[in-house]
């Protein structure tokens, strides 16, 4: 069995408020990520999310349990030396280019000088960013600074990425490239970790999701299975003149209508007579947005109701 990027056993962090009164911000979090998978971490804020991506990076030290990256303990430097990071607000050195920035990443991960400066275009080219390669990063926009630290977190090639709400700051174009240029990191190898609430942008892109709430897990699985599993349901879209019973006219034209599994058959032969072409044919479920809404709900009633009366 290959060594877990990351493994989470009973993880917990306690902090202290203004009148020193404890508060539990992990309550005991156990999970393993695999080499190669693309976790996601989800919950509202507040849930625990970043707390616990801070204890990875080392940032802060956990109150008990343990948490390991590659087998080391993140506390040790070692851990880290493949890791790349963007926390929710990246601080950047507004001072230096882009290129400067990246070409600092990259060294620290042990990069020779020799095609250091192409490999650094190369991924400033890949964010829309070469054309300011040499501008200083203050008079950049929220998003180019959000790309140009993406850029610094995958340049060198880490084995792990630890993204805090990387999409944080980026137009929807930006949103779909960014999330397209992790695939391919995916693909070659790349294991990714990464919290967000822009759920809808970063379906996509998770092999599995866990959802933290009030500082526990309280569900792991694929996007499909917390969206409740296979679909009893299916959306069936079809072209013809024939008006159908039930059935919505569709702003172009065409027919739409969702039908229960055990009716398909029958609705597609029905269809077949009236004279319609079938266009289109896909399971119906929840998004994953409303998904989390409901599991979120159904956990704050279960905690309810399970705190003792005073």
């Amino acid at each position: 069995m290959s060594i877990p990027a990351i493994e989470l056993d009973n993880l917990q962090k306690i902090y202290r408020d203004k009148r020193f009164r404890a508060v539990t911000a992990l309550g005991g979090v156990s999970l393993r990520v695999d080499p190669g998978e693309a976790f996601g971490f989800v919950g509202p804020n507040g849930a625990g999310k970043s707390t616990t991506i801070k204890i990875l990076t080392g940032i802060l030290r956990p109150s008990g349990g343990e948490a390991l990256i590659q087998g080391m303990d993140v506390q040790d430097h070692r851990a880290r030396r493949q890791l790349g990071y963007v926390p929710e607000n990246p601080y950047l050195y507004d001072y230096l280019s882009p290129l400067e920035m990246l070409r600092i990443g990259a060294r620290m991960r042990g990069m020779a000088r020799s095609g250091l400066k192409a490999h650094c275009m190369d991924w400033l080219e890949q964010f829309g960013l070469a054309a300011v390669a040499k501008k200083r990063i203050r008079h950049l926009s929220k998003g180019m600074t959000q790309r140009v630290a993406l850029a610094h977190a995958l340049v060198g090639n880490p084995q792990l990425l630890i993204l805090d709400e990387p999409l944080s700051g980026l137009d929807p174009l930006w949103r779909q490239t960014v999330v397209n240029i992790l695939m391919a990191y995916r693909r070659q190898g790349g294991t990714i970790f990464f919290s967000s609430h822009i759920l809808s942008d970063v379906e996509q892109l998770g092999d599995r999701f866990g959802i933290i709430h009030k500082g526990r897990l309280r569900t792991l699985g694929s996007p499909a299975e917390l969206r409740g599993g296979r679909s009893k349901e299916s959306l069936v879209v079809s072209q013809g003149e024939s008006p159908l019973p039930e059935a919505a006219r569709r702003p172009d034209g065409n027919w739409e209508q969702q039908v229960q599994a055990a009716s398909l058959w029958a609705h597609l032969q029905m269809l077949q007579a009236a004279g319609h072409q079938i266009l289109e044919i896909r399971p119906v479920g929840l998004r994953l947005e409303q998904t989390f809404m409901q599991f979120i709900q159904m956990e704050d009633i279960k905690d309810a109701s399970a705190t003792p009366v005073t």
